[in-house]
């Protein structure tokens, strides 16, 4: 297995254009594991930890530009406020010698259905930004990045460059259930945003489909109601009622499995009840921000 070390984008362009297959490495704590296992033989690791432009983040155009290798212990220690979601997800990710290599970006590319960043990304609209060298650079809704188990939008010579996720208008939850507190892939997990200044709600499913997905019905079902009912002006109670409802239509837009780490109605029963209480628990911070 042939070893590349770029330190510079340009080069990993470069790299990556002139072999292909070769498997791109940052944190390495999905790569590592398959090829521990045997799971994956790649032809190149591609080490991209010597690119100094994909550690930085930074304010860009009304959106916060995450690089690629931005690790989860970052995200939590200095985007707390500008990035709730993501935040509340990565405080949940693997230990802390885990969070201090892992990175979003990693996340993004390994497309694992249970994969805790992606929910967040989902509520917030994130993009992708996602360069070649041959064609340059393009952004993908992340929503459209996914595009079955654990494979992705990117070309065989595109590298994930950065995310880019605006800062909230409103408030932001994570929720996630596994087999014990810490140290757990997600048995279901849960993103979910308000975004009052377009009326809109975003939401993200993890671990209960092939693909990471939003609840797109569910989410319209209750920006429609807040809306209808004058409660985006007046910031009242949220009804339970509706808050129950919301639980029952995203649990309508997942798809999920048995298999070890939990049986396909636990999961179902397990999103509902997440939708809810993220649901509310926004709704609460949203009415206490008046």
């Amino acid at each position: 297995m042939e070893f590349l070390a770029p330190t510079t984008w340009a080069d990993a362009l470069a790299a990556k254009a002139a072999c292909p297959g070769a498997l791109p490495v940052t944190g390495g704590t999905d790569v590592l594991v398959e090829i521990n296992f045997d799971r994956r033989r790649p032809p190149a690791l591609l080490d991209l930890t010597r690119v100094a432009e994909l550690r930085d983040w930074a304010p860009d155009r009304g959106r916060i530009r995450l690089g690629a290798a931005v690790t989860y212990s970052r995200v939590i220690d200095e985007l707390a406020t500008a990035l709730p979601g993501l935040a509340m997800a990565a405080r949940t990710i693997g230990s802390p010698q885990i969070r201090n290599r892992g990175t979003v970006g990693g996340n993004l590319g390994a497309a694992s259905p249970a994969g805790d960043s992606h929910p967040p990304l989902l509520a917030a609209d994130a993009v992708v930004e996602v360069a070649s060298a041959a064609r340059g650079v393009r952004e993908v809704p992340v929503a459209q990045f996914y595009t079955g188990v654990k494979t992705n939008a990117l070309a065989p010579d595109e590298l994930i460059a950065a995310v880019l996720v605006a800062p909230p208008r409103g408030p932001q939850q994570f929720c996630k259930i596994g087999t014990r507190n810490a140290m757990v892939i997600a048995v279901s997990a849960f993103g979910f945003a308000l975004h009052p200044d377009r009326r809109a709600v975003g939401t993200g499913i993890g671990s209960a489909a092939p693909t990471p997905r939003r609840a797109e019905a569910a989410a319209e079902f209750l920006a429609g109601e807040l809306d209808a009912a004058g409660l985006w002006e007046s910031r009242g109670e949220l009804p339970d009622g509706l808050a129950r409802e919301f639980g029952h239509r995203v649990r309508a837009a997942a798809a999920p499995i048995d298999d070890v780490r939990g049986s396909a109605a636990y999961r179902l029963h397990s999103l509902s009840v997440m939708a809810r209480r993220a649901a509310t628990w926004a709704w609460n911070d949203y009415r206490r921000a008046a």
